[in-house]
């Protein structure tokens, strides 16, 4: 496993106490979990990805990821519904692994609320929060 200072964590990403991250472009959050998180899971073996059109609460979880260490689920960081899947996950899960901010994204969903957004953390907070920084 890596140093927290080897991960990677973009600026205009938010990120949830789960581990899942999501970046907010023109209505659409994109959805996936953050390279601590696959990190901590290692060689990532399966996605269990939802259906589109499916909703969610904020919480809720959607999906879970199977590694050669531990099956995890994934949670909502935002409540909305599924407008697209990661299709390409079913055939290479890896690229969670990979590149979990571009290729190895999840879900694509429309947030039914736009301030739950504010609860998520920035680039900073969450790097405090892995830290366990008060």
């Amino acid at each position: 496993m890596k140093e927290i200072s080897e991960l990677l964590f973009p600026e205009n990403t938010l990120y949830a106490e789960d581990h899942e991250w999501a970046k907010i472009e023109d209505g659409v959050a994109t959805v996936g979990i953050n390279d601590y998180a696959q990190d901590q899971l290692g060689d990532i073996v399966y996605v269990e990805l939802p259906q589109v059109g499916d909703s969610f609460e904020r919480g809720d979880e959607f999906g879970t990821v199977e590694s050669v260490k531990a099956v995890s689920e994934l949670y909502m960081p935002l409540s909305g519904e599924i407008i697209a899947v990661n299709e390409n996950l079913e055939d290479s899960p890896e690229l969670i692994n990979q590149s979990p901010y571009e290729e190895g994204w999840i879900i694509k969903i429309r947030p039914d609320d736009d301030n739950e957004a504010e609860e998520l953390m920035e680039k900073e907070a969450y790097l405090s929060f892995l830290k366990g920084d008060d």
